[in-house]
């Protein structure tokens, strides 16, 4: 005896949730280069070093690296499922370790909500 199942209904993107992560990916970039210019126009050398400079700074980084590694494999793996262009996925990965995950995960998901509308389905 097989158990009924049920379907989800389909998923397509929200146009609100668009606006969200489009706000989000700005202050992701404004908010990360705010500090990154700041710390460099008052003579820091460092950066790196920076990260790990005491235990609260090296876990922040050690959170931010690792969400920024799961989120490049997120935007990998979804945007090759919704047909994104492999050399968009590219940049998006390396603009997260150049500019930041802040900015590029927002934004994919911005760019994700819109491909899911335009598909109109559930991926």
């Amino acid at each position: 005896m097989s158990t009924p199942t049920t379907v989800a209904p389909a998923r397509t993107g929200h146009p609100a949730l668009v606006a969200v992560y489009l706000v989000l990916s700005l202050v992701g970039l404004v908010g990360t280069w705010w500090f990154n210019l700041s710390f460099f126009a008052t003579g820091g050398t460092d950066y790196l070093g920076g990260w790990f400079a005491n235990a609260a700074s090296s876990s922040a980084a050690v959170d931010i690296i690792v969400v920024a590694v799961a989120a490049c494999i997120v935007m990998v793996v979804e945007g090759r499922r919704l047909g994104f262009r492999p050399l968009g996925l590219v940049l998006l990965v390396v603009l997260s370790f150049v500019i930041a995950v802040a900015f590029t995960f927002p934004l994919f998901l911005a760019l994700r909500e819109r491909r899911l509308r335009a598909r109109g389905d559930a991926r």
